[in-house]
């Protein structure tokens, strides 16, 4: 994962992006890159220890959800069987796992880098989004993972993978707004990281992830798709990687306003917080 992180520097020669943004690009680079190699440090199997936690999850909830309570899932590329459910439910699980993840770590951003925020001339703007972004490459394994079997299982590959970095720039929108709001806010309230567990917990279970949309009743099927972004994330995953086909095209334009929306206002309250942060600190 660390090469791919250096690997991403490579394209400052083709953009035509002025040299103080490129500056701030290069530091926040390295910053993901030494964060990525410190995760892990001093383990044996290293950073491969997120997508073998990714797929510990996959096979409880398969076991709990397809073979306990025998919840079926029909799709038309891809056989009727537990397995076939078991990567539906993965290739939901995989941006509600980046998404909370970094959303979590990004609480103690600012308040566990004390040393860098009291430094006139380093960026603040940069610490929310360095877990963010380690997350979300680490999620990139279980990605890979999924796009293999379901190569494996179909005997095709989807043309509409050309479209997951679009739904990967709506899901990193979220989470760096959502990221800037509780990372400046824990700095003058400690019980954000707590609160945050429980607003969590509640929207997990609130979203199709685990469960068919179809299990929802109708008249609040609706509500859940134009009000919780992360919901139509999931199935555009769905339908990108699974079903080779894009179903919730609406749903998807939503999520990407609200998105932009929160990232504006979230990133907003950061900037206007950001002044006290070395006085509270």
């Amino acid at each position: 994962m660390q090469i791919f992180v250096r690997k991403i520097g490579n394209i400052r020669h083709i953009l035509p992006i002025n040299e103080r943004l490129w500056t701030k690009f290069d530091l926040l680079r390295t910053l993901v890159r030494r964060d990525l190699e410190a995760r892990y440090k001093g383990s044996v199997l290293g950073n491969l220890w997120p997508l073998l936690n990714q797929l510990s999850q996959l096979l409880i909830y398969t076991y709990v959800f397809s073979v306990v309570l025998k919840v079926k899932l029909s799709l038309k590329t891809l056989p009727e069987n537990n397995f076939t459910f078991g990567l539906w439910l993965f290739a939901g699980l995989l941006p509600w796992i980046a998404f909370t993840g970094g959303l979590i770590q990004s609480t103690s951003s600012v308040v566990g880098q004390p040393n860098l925020v009291k430094k006139v001339v380093f960026p603040l703007t940069l610490l929310p989004l360095v877990p963010i972004l380690s997350t979300f490459i680490e999620s990139s394994l279980g990605l890979m993972a999924l796009i293999f079997f379901v190569a494996v299982t179909s005997h095709t590959l989807h043309a509409t993978l050309a479209l997951l970095p679009l739904v990967w720039l709506t899901q990193l929108l979220l989470t760096a707004g959502l990221g800037y709001l509780v990372a400046g806010l824990t700095v003058f309230l400690r019980d954000i990281p707590q609160t945050l567990g429980v607003i969590l917990n509640i929207w997990f279970y609130a979203t199709p992830l685990v469960y068919p949309v179809s299990a929802i009743p109708e008249q609040w099927r609706s509500l859940i798709f134009w009000l919780n972004p992360i919901a139509a994330i999931a199935e555009i995953y769905r339908d990108i990687v699974l079903v080779g086909e894009v179903k919730h095209w609406g749903q998807w334009g939503v999520a990407s306003m609200i998105a932009s929306i929160i990232f504006c206002c979230g990133f907003t309250v950061y900037k206007r917080l950001r002044p006290a942060f070395a006085d509270v600190l």
